[in-house]
């Protein structure tokens, strides 16, 4: 039975089949390897996103129409807030050298209405955002500092949040002579808009870059506005469950 076995392990055809597998079971566990990557991302990042806050909000912008008390053109916006957080369980020392928010995008876009994207407000000290011209934006990017400052697109080193706002705007037009007094918060209601036709889906790349030089990316996306905006004039969403957003490293 030795013999035997000796003299099929010595054939130059058995040598072959081994090889052959031994190659076959390394590419079994690098497809593995790929696909598990790509299923769950980076298992331990030093910063993570941790929460995406939403705020939903009906506005006005006032307008002069003939023989009208009350004008608008009604709008619709929200207000999005992303905090990356460092990860208490990361031991090396990382710093975030910027945040960057790429290719944004709008899907099944709203049937009323023209959507913007806004960067916050530099020059108005009451305001967060303004829907002007010159805060337009398809990326942004808040470089990391040593302390946050949202509204020059600065962020921690050692984390914090960055904010955006997406905006509908000329979903409608209102105008009253009825009217005692019109509150903004109102204007969607009162202009009979459905919710249907303003539902949309949201795209960007979040990507976290680092001081030494690694980058991590991640696709998120958002369906907005919140369905309660339409009667409650205002509505807010905490979105805590972070697992659906994979990130994944672009740069080593």
């Amino acid at each position: 039975m030795i013999e035997k076995i000796r003299k099929i392990t010595s054939k130059k055809q058995f040598h072959i089949i081994v090889i052959i597998l031994i190659i076959l079971i390394l590419l079994f566990f690098l497809a593995f390897t790929i696909l598990r990557y790509n299923v769950e991302g980076e298992k331990n990042m030093s910063f993570t996103l941790t929460k995406i806050s939403v705020i939903s909000q009906s506005l006005g912008d006032d307008k002069q129409v003939e023989g009208m008390r009350w004008a608008f053109d009604v709008n619709e916006t929200n207000d999005i807030y992303i905090y990356i957080e460092k990860n208490p369980d990361y031991e090396k020392e990382e710093l975030i050298k910027s945040i960057s928010i790429e290719s944004l995008s709008v899907e099944n876009a709203p049937l009323k209405g023209e959507t913007k994207f806004y960067k916050p407000e530099a020059q108005d000290v009451n305001l967060m955002f303004k829907n002007s011209e010159e805060n337009e934006i398809s990326n942004l990017e808040y470089t990391g500092d040593i302390e946050s400052d949202i509204k020059n697109l600065k962020i921690s080193n050692q984390g914090g949040l960055v904010t955006f706002r997406y905006s509908i705007n000329n979903i409608a037009e209102y105008t009253s002579n009825e009217d005692e007094q019109v509150e903004h918060q109102q204007l969607l209601s009162k202009a009979g808009v459905q919710f249907e036709n303003i539902k949309s889906v949201i795209k960007f790349k979040l990507k976290i870059n680092l001081e030494s030089g690694k980058s991590f990316q991640s696709e998120i996306a958002l369906t907005l506005p919140l369905e309660e905006v339409i009667e409650q004039g205002v509505a807010s969403k905490e979105f805590t469950d972070m697992s659906t957003y994979i990130f994944k490293r672009v740069n080593n």
